[in-house]
């Protein structure tokens, strides 16, 4: 997937060939070193072969495999699965970041700036709780951490000062006092989201919002030059845990991700590349055209049993549960539980679409089958920490545990299911501290 604005970038040059529509299945690695792609044209249906000395993986991240994200349809973990399925460690999957002000329903994000301009959080009874009750904001109210506020608003709403609503429980974001001429001059974009998207004018009446997932600290294992530890493959942005974020994002480092750590990939790969050799062509070529016959099996499988909106609609409400703003052990390991039989059931998987031009049906099973494999490693690293640490809150552990789990998770993938490994931490100039505001 290209962004729009890489992709108008691109288009300066006439040496770069955009493959829009091209949806990877596989990573070509032949011995030990990543020599290219097979990807799905969804215009034609044609499976094409994509070879060269390196390969970058800049897909985002993977916020559907929960009900409720910031995140675009697309972000599925794709590029997260292709690395972890290749043999490269998933890291610090259990670190999920959570935005307070999100759209009911849909997860669609209102921007900080809301609160920035001055808008207060309320709850059913029109009190502004981080502002009266004691969640650890202090005079930052409105202006606190992403992650406290949106555990506070999870308290508020289990202490039965929510709104209910089709999408469950809510509080509120009220912009009225700002006037309509600010809204208007600092907010247009908010207004139009929510008229647009839950029909309320911010200028008149609060908008309803709730906890949403928004970023993955964790990611595809990369060193500080975006290199796995398959030579050839970098990755970069979101789908990378180099880590700069540790267990929570600072705001904004997602920029940092995407242009330093996107530079030195895009650098350290072209180095590479000029070094490297082409491999075995005949035999890669080969292995596209078995990824190519397994692709080409799943058009239109009827024999299955198993819908697809059936298990991933399970699967959001299995993550939801044991993986949300505040987890508990029980809950936890239940999801686990709840994610091995997901996936044996996806084996099972109905597809009723046997046509090869724009059949969008096939790729959905594609990501479904990423994503599942992704909520799994999310899930175990999430039940294997037992503490609580930066976005991982869990209220069997509150607190920091230092001696025991000051180190990464490291998920690798196994034909019997996911393998947990540790790694150190490399503490450099600052050390861990208390959380203070």
């Amino acid at each position: 997937v290209v962004d729009p604005a890489a992709g108008q970038l691109a288009d300066r040059f006439d040496r770069i060939v955009r493959y829009d529509e091209n949806f990877v299945t596989k990573l070509l690695v032949d011995d030990g070193v990543c020599r290219g792609v097979v990807a799905i044209d969804i215009r034609s249906g044609v499976m094409r072969c994509f070879l060269g000395r390196a390969v970058i993986l800049a897909t985002g991240g993977a916020g559907k495999c929960f009900p409720f994200t910031t995140n675009g349809t697309i972000k599925t973990g794709d590029g997260m699965s292709l690395a972890y399925r290749a043999g490269v460690a998933l890291k610090d999957m259990e670190f999920l970041q959570y935005h307070p002000t999100g759209l009911p329903g849909t997860g669609i994000l209102i921007t900080e700036a809301s609160r920035g301009e001055g808008g207060y959080v309320l709850n059913a009874e029109g009190e502004r709780f981080l502002v009266t009750r004691d969640y650890g904001v202090g005079q930052k109210a409105e202006l606190g951490p992403r992650d406290m506020i949106s555990r506070a608003e999870i308290l508020e709403i289990e202490a039965g000062r929510g709104l209910k609503g089709p999408y469950g429980e809510y509080v509120l974001l009220d912009l009225r006092h700002l006037g309509e001429e600010k809204i208007m001059a600092k907010l247009p974009f908010v207004r139009e989201l929510a008229r647009t998207y839950i029909g309320v004018d911010p200028v008149h009446e609060p908008i309803p919002i709730r906890p949403v997932v928004h970023y993955m600290m964790g990611g595809v294992d990369t060193d500080i030059r975006g290199a796995t530890t398959i030579p050839g493959l970098y990755a970069a942005g979101e789908t990378a845990c180099v880590s700069m974020n540790g267990a929570n994002r600072l705001g904004s480092n997602s920029l940092t991700e995407c242009l330093v750590f996107g530079a030195r990939a895009g650098n350290e790969a072209v180095a590479f590349a000029r070094g490297g050799s082409d491999g075995n062509e005949a035999r890669l070529r080969g292995e596209a055209e078995t990824e190519g016959a397994r692709i080409d099996a799943l058009r239109g499988r009827k024999k299955g049993g198993e819908k697809m909106s059936v298990i991933r609609h399970e699967m959001q409400l299995t993550m939801e549960r044991g993986c949300g703003v505040y987890r508990k052990q029980d809950s936890m390991n239940q999801a686990v539980a709840e994610l091995a039989p997901l996936k044996g059931r996806y084996a099972d998987l109905v597809l009723e679409d046997s046509s090869k031009a724009f059949n969008t049906e096939l790729p959905q099973a594609l990501e479904l089958g990423n994503m599942l494999d992704v909520a799994e490693t999310i899930a175990i690293a999430a039940a294997a920490r037992r503490e609580s640490r930066g976005a991982h809150a869990c209220r069997d552990y509150p607190t920091r545990n230092d001696a025991e789990f000051l180190h990464h998770s490291m998920m690798f993938f196994t034909p019997a299911g996911p393998r947990l490994e540790k790694k150190a931490v490399r503490i450099t100039r600052f050390q861990p501290e208390e959380r203070k505001y």
